[in-house]
């Protein structure tokens, strides 16, 4: 009796060591879990970006893959592709579906701190990309990515990243520019349970002055049942 329960003691010992020695994924698979995460949600929301004393209102919508952001006053949809190798943004008029380049990209949507490029997340392509360690942001264990530009075409240099180990969710990023400084953070404030699903509450989107740790806008993205 005494044996067998060494063995099962044993057993466990074995199978203990054998989990924590196993390796953690890699920022490649990490990335390809969050775009399929993303690709997968259907999704009929209200939304607004709120800055200050400005509440812009819009309707998010989504059907796998294709997500859209449509506004009005004047009326105005942006449309995200996210494919298997790249993302593509869109803007869609009653003329048809145009693609927006990255030379618009620096363009703010609707005056606020959010750019097109933030839209695009073409940084969830990036091959330049490696864990950096492990973080818990709001209570979640994120996996910490480290991501460096494939070219000037971004405002960004590079890119830390938090992203939650169980769900996928962003969770925090924080965007650097060319000389190195912190240009813009964004973060997760709370999520929320709809039809059995978690989504975004509220993220807080910051933007700094260029070499100081001085807020220049403060965004609010929310998201509403």
């Amino acid at each position: 009796m005494q044996k067998q329960i060494t063995l099962i003691l044993l057993s466990g010992l074995v199978a203990l060591a054998l989990t924590a020695a196993a390796p953690p994924p890699s920022a490649k698979e990490i990335l390809e879990s969050v775009r399929l995460q993303r690709a997968q949600q259907q999704t009929d929301l209200n939304g607004q970006l709120r800055e200050d004393e400005k509440v812009i209102p819009f309707r998010l919508s989504q059907n796998g893959p294709v997500i859209r952001y449509s506004f009005s006053n004047p009326d105005e949809a942006l449309q995200l592709r996210l494919g298997d190798n790249d993302s593509r943004l869109e803007e869609v008029t009653r003329a048809g579906v145009e693609k927006i380049s990255p030379a618009q990209f620096d363009k703010k949507v609707r005056g606020t701190g959010v750019t097109y490029e933030d839209l695009a997340m073409k940084f969830l392509y990036w091959p330049n990309a490696r864990v950096g360690g492990e973080n818990s942001i709001e209570m979640r264990n994120c996996w910490k990515l480290e991501l460096k530009a494939p070219s000037r075409q971004s405002a960004y240099s590079n890119i830390y990243l938090w992203v939650d180990k169980e769900g996928g969710a962003l969770m925090r990023m924080d965007a650097f520019d060319w000389s190195g400084q912190l240009a813009k953070r964004f973060r997760v404030v709370s999520a929320q349970k709809i039809e059995g699903r978690w989504f975004l509450k509220q993220m807080r989107i910051e933007e700094f002055i260029p070499g100081t740790q001085k807020v220049r806008t403060r965004t609010y993205l929310e998201i509403k049942k």
